[in-house]
């Protein structure tokens, strides 16, 4: 793994795209965007962050590792909640800058911290003055009436 992004000279868009070299690309603070969707019904569950050393123990755990940005720290997803998250499935994007994982969340099954299964129970629809939000239901999965 490329901890610091950084590609080498060698490293061509093909090989990236098509080819089998694992080079993540990090951000200019160095972190990459990881989505985690629930491995059974693929609903999304949330976005989070990885630095080099939380991609690294996620790959080498099989349970899901993300940096915390307002803490500055690493943080083992469920290690306090008992929400830990097991990787059914990582997958990296055709440019090598975000991850996908496939988990299996332990405990309750949630993934936010409001208690909610995913972090995205709210739907944006357009009102009579603009953009408002609705929510879901508390435990709403993709494919589920949401709640008004």
């Amino acid at each position: 793994m490329t901890g610091s992004g950084i590609l080498h000279s060698s490293d061509t868009r093909n090989e990236i795209e098509e080819g089998f070299v694992f080079a993540p690309k990090f951000n200019a603070d160095g972190l990459l965007p990881a989505i985690a969707t629930d491995a059974e019904t693929g609903a999304v569950l949330m976005l989070a962050w990885m630095n080099a050393e939380a991609l690294k123990r996620t790959v080498e755990t099989g349970e899901a590792w993300y940096w915390s940005r307002s803490r500055q720290d690493l943080w083992h997803k469920g290690a306090t909640s008992g929400q830990i998250q097991h990787v059914q499935e990582l997958r990296i994007d055709c440019d090598q800058d975000t991850v996908w994982l496939k988990v299996r969340v332990d405990g309750d099954g949630g993934c936010c911290h409001t208690g909610r299964t995913s972090c995205f129970y709210r739907i944006i629809v357009n009102g009579p003055e603009g953009p408002v939000l609705r929510r879901t239901g508390r435990h709403h999965l993709d494919g589920e009436s949401p709640s008004r």
